[in-house]
């Protein structure tokens, strides 16, 4: 069940979010339209709010839900339609919608293509490939939003925080006015069962603003969600909700779905001022090149072939990573040995039958692996001083490394300018203050129940706070860093 709703991307909107959304569509309107009606949660929240001289139209893929009782009421009108591929020749004064979550990995190319033509088409200007489905609803349904008309979408995070985040939502503040965001605390989850984070989205086709209200609310509750739209989010003093008048360069720059960044006159301090990281190795195909102890003795693999590794974020339970977790790992036959031939051409039988059998299964046609000559070469990595969980819930993101292993694409490799023990223990404790795994939700992208994504280049963007950075002692690195650089 949970993954025919991926494949769909159906994951329905709870009535009590769905009646602030449709209160806000529903002001001076007739009619609502919902390009993607699901289950019927929009209209049904119209008929709670008994707005009876509005009219609800909508649109979906799915005929098995299109058959619900809901349906079949006078006041709706909805069509087996697919909104991307044939929208309503028509616009729109009321558009409200939870469009489908469908990543793009999920997507064939020709709907890739033709996504990339649509976007073209509405912004003069195309987006990362790597963008999902719900995106392009959003960009679809402004197109349709009639002038002084109104929308209210709820989308996952990763809208604000991708790639192409900031040239998307650049567009969008140019071209509309983006009145007011609402994010939601873990507490408040909409959809605590999904791994993404909710965010609702409430925009005019009116000239644009410089300010709009941001919020998040910390606890359900349906009433101050209600009350904070129907105040035309003029009223700010509700027990379960913050609310920030914010500036709308600022919140683009910073990601729509994070918090304000404290603006002060202190100096700024990154990961790049400290530290290179580049993504761990990326095997195409961990079952066949990362085996257990138990694999490597049974195929007869010289050591001199292998390297210690270690693939995912649970097999470190720690800050620091050792050889007597490694020795855990084994006795659990976990993989911890990375077939690397890198450098030899004369290979034992034992290799090249292995190798043989890799080429049976298809393995030199994989994506990744066919760009590699020859195709069983591995990417090298220096060992890393410190190792970074790349997605995960964990307290403890950075790990020590004292095991000297290489890691596998779970986790990014963090490298210190500067090695000598004294100064990777002060950075590692830094790095792992709470202050600074804080400022990780300003660079990465946030998924359901506090896991945060954050990509290599990302990474270094990380701030460390001031007082943090004097307190190790690490602001000296920092000069003497730039000092070789100049010296250079």
């Amino acid at each position: 069940m949970r993954e025919r709703l991926r494949d769909k991307g159906q994951f329905w909107t709870p009535s009590w979010v769905a009646k602030a959304m449709v209160a806000y569509a529903a002001l001076n309107t007739d009619l609502i339209f919902d390009p993607a009606t699901g289950n019927g949660a929009f209209f049904d929240a119209l008929l709670k709010l008994k707005k009876t001289e509005v009219e609800f139209y909508g649109t979906d893929v799915d005929a098995k839900v299109l058959d619900d009782e809901i349906y079949q009421n006078q006041k709706c009108q909805v069509e087996l339609r697919d909104f991307i591929k044939n929208p309503p020749n028509r616009q729109f004064k009321s558009i409200v919608g939870n469009p489908p979550y469908i990543r793009h990995h999920r997507l064939n190319e020709e709907t890739k293509t033709l996504l990339k033509k649509l976007c073209r088409e509405i912004t003069g200007f195309t987006i990362d490939g790597r963008a999902g489905l719900h995106i392009y609803f959003l960009l679809q349904a402004l197109s349709l939003l009639e002038t002084g008309g109104r929308l209210a979408f709820i989308m996952p995070a990763d809208v604000c925080e991708g790639v192409s985040a900031k040239k998307l939502w650049g567009w969008i503040v140019e071209n509309f006015c983006l009145e007011a965001v609402v994010t939601f605390a873990e507490t408040a989850a909409p959809f605590p069962n999904v791994d993404t984070n909710a965010i609702i989205f409430f925009i005019k086709n009116e000239p644009p603003r410089d300010f709009f209200c941001w919020a998040k609310l910390n606890q359900k509750n349906e009433r101050d969600l209600l009350n904070f739209v129907l105040s035309d989010f003029k009223q700010f003093d509700f027990q379960n909700i913050e609310v920030v008048s914010r500036q709308i360069n600022e919140a683009v720059a910073t990601g729509l779905s994070r918090p304000p960044q404290e603006t002060n006159g202190d100096e700024k301090f990154y990961l790049s001022d400290f530290a290179d990281v580049m993504r761990g190795i990326a095997t195409g195909a961990n079952e066949f090149f990362f085996l257990t102890k138990r694999q490597v003795e049974n195929i007869g693999i010289p050591s001199k072939f292998l390297k210690r590794a270690v693939g995912r974020t649970k097999d470190i339970a720690e800050d620091v990573l050792t050889e007597t977790d490694l020795e855990s790992l084994d006795a659990k036959n976990r993989p911890t040995y990375l077939l690397s031939i890198n450098g030899h051409s004369d290979l034992p039988k034992s290799i090249t039958d292995y190798l043989e059998t890799g080429e049976n299964l298809g393995l030199p046609n994989r994506p990744l692996i066919k760009q590699r000559r020859p195709w069983y070469k591995m990417e090298k990595r220096t060992v890393p001083p410190l190792l970074f969980a790349y997605l995960g819930r964990r307290n403890t993101r950075f790990i020590k490394n004292d095991a000297g292993i290489l890691p596998l694409t779970s986790f990014l490799c963090v490298y210190p300018f500067q090695n000598d023990k004294k100064h990777l223990e002060r950075l590692w404790q830094a790095l792992n203050h709470k202050d600074t795994l804080e400022n990780l939700k300003l660079v990465g992208k946030s998924y359901g129940s506090g896991a945060i994504k954050v990509e290599p280049s990302n990474l270094k963007k990380l701030p460390i706070p001031a007082h943090i950075v004097y307190s190790f002692g690490l602001a000296t690195v920092k000069q003497d860093f730039q000092a070789s650089l100049f010296d250079a």
